[in-house]
């Protein structure tokens, strides 16, 4: 997150400000309130989805990473992405984003 936010507030001012400008972003799973990591799904309808993680660059900066590829994904194998990442970490926050133009969310680049 970024300096020293909570997860869930930062998640929250996201959530606000996308809705806001019409684009449904939902929490899927809340994760640890003070600390989770998050995954994001952009479903793009019939386009299929992107999965993304999140990470950090050798320098150290945030990021985010294409769990899913270069490419969408159908919606069942985002599903079993986040399945599987759910099950390695409890804590990890789940929001779904449904933008068929597939709109990066965060300030943070893509790698």
């Amino acid at each position: 997150m970024s300096g020293g936010l909570t997860t869930d507030f930062w998640l929250r001012a996201h959530i606000r400000r996308w809705n806001d400008r019409g684009i449904s972003m939902m929490v899927r799973h809340k994760g640890d309130p003070q600390a989770g990591a998050v995954l994001v799904v952009i479903n793009q309808g019939a386009i299929g989805c992107t999965v993304l993680t999140q990470t950090r660059t050798l320098e150290g900066e945030k990021a985010w990473l294409r769990a899913s590829g270069p490419d969408p994904i159908p919606e069942a194998d985002a599903e079993e992405t986040i399945t599987r990442a759910r099950l390695r970490d409890p804590d990890l926050w789940v929001v779904e984003i449904d933008d068929r133009e597939g709109r990066h969310p965060f300030e943070e680049p893509i790698l």
